[in-house]
């Protein structure tokens, strides 16, 4: 607390870090933005466990619950940071999971970002009254802003799902067909439309517009080949003003000695 304290703008002491690139940093500025310090937020989590029927495609709850609350756990420990600072918002967030050797049912869930304030004074909080959180680059971050939109924050959406055996004598029809396997499929469309509405939900309660950046993606973690994580995250955001002015892309092509 006493480090970003004296990160304060104001401070004698004060000046930032960030983890942006070079041309990153210089687009966050052109935003309107200044960098006033890396932040983050962890949580050491023991996952707990639960069975799943062998022979049934269900979604595992109380695995689903441990990961969805470990991660939030770490967002909301960055966001207090970034208020200690002052901060409008957070730019280039990474949210990791790190598996440690203290046991096999103990992962560090990391959210790591930059804490950043407007230079103008404006309404960039979100309607929690917490800075908004982006996971977009900084490219993306100066042309959102451009384009006269905003982010309100990262939302996202957990779901860890068994998916059910194969019978026997199923298996063994199977050999050397082509063949949809009916089960697996529908486990797997289940599990991912799961994460992506528990997504958009928590996108709704921010009065966003809509999403993007969306990442869906698949994490097995330790749980072995049958029971599998969907987690879908993104970036929700709202418009700025009614007029948006869409920069159009240029084509550029590099000269490259032969």
């Amino acid at each position: 607390m006493r480090r970003l304290t004296e990160m304060r703008p104001g401070q004698s002491t004060a000046l930032f870090t960030s983890d942006l690139s070079v041309n990153e940093f210089l687009l966050v500025r052109e935003a309107g933005f200044r960098p006033l310090g890396m932040v983050l937020g962890s949580s050491i989590y023991h996952v707990g466990f639960q069975l799943g029927r062998w022979s049934k495609n269900q979604e595992l709850e109380t695995l689903s619950n441990a990961m969805y609350h470990a991660r939030d756990l770490a967002m909301t420990r960055m966001e207090a940071e970034a208020d200690v600072l002052g901060a409008d918002g957070i730019v280039g967030v990474r949210l990791d999971i790190e598996f440690k050797e203290f046991g096999s049912d103990l992962a560090e869930f990391i959210a790591i970002g930059t804490a950043v304030k407007a230079d103008e004074p404006g309404a960039w909080r979100n309607n929690r009254d917490k800075p908004f959180t982006s996971d977009l680059s900084g490219q993306d971050f100066w042309t959102l802003i451009q384009s006269g939109y905003a982010p309100l924050g990262m939302v996202m959406g957990s779901c860890v799902y068994h998916v059910a055996h194969q019978r026997f004598w199923q298996a063994m029809g199977n050999i050397g067909q082509n063949v949809e396997i009916p089960q697996f499929t529908e486990a797997l469309y289940d599990a991912r439309e799961l994460a992506m509405s528990r997504m958009q939900a928590e996108a709704e309660s921010l009065h966003a517009e809509g999403i993007v950046g969306v990442q869906l993606l698949s994490l097995p973690h330790r749980w072995g080949g049958h029971t599998t994580e969907f987690f879908s995250i993104g970036t929700a955001i709202r418009p700025l003003r009614a007029d948006h002015h869409i920069a159009k892309p240029q084509l550029v092509l590099p000269l490259v000695d032969s």
